[in-house]
């Protein structure tokens, strides 16, 4: 199995704008090759913080999705005027070892 955790905080004040954007979000990675689940969080000290995790088969089926047509068609849900903290982005791939 594969984790993709994708790091990043809001620099202005849309993130409620981006947590409503999550919880409307189109779905259309639930369909993708390899997808299993995604979950997205916000440390408990930092509520302008976000931490999506998408988990998935194997590290080639995210690739595939991360260059598809529909991850772009899944993003155009980002509020307008989002800015994002600069140092306070961060994409990590990890091979599950234990689950």
């Amino acid at each position: 199995m594969f984790l993709s955790i994708s790091r990043f905080a809001v620099a202005n004040d849309l993130d409620g704008a981006v947590r409503d954007a999550f919880i409307a979000r189109p779905h259309l990675v639930d369909t993708a090759p390899g997808f299993i689940r995604m979950e997205v969080a916000n440390p408990c000290a930092d509520e302008k913080e976000f931490w999506l995790l998408t988990w998935w088969r194997d590290a080639a089926s995210f690739d595939a999705w991360h260059h598809s047509h529909s991850y772009r068609e899944s993003h155009r849900g980002i509020p307008k005027g989002l800015k994002l903290a600069k140092g306070r982005t961060e994409m990590l791939r990890l091979d599950v070892v234990a689950a």
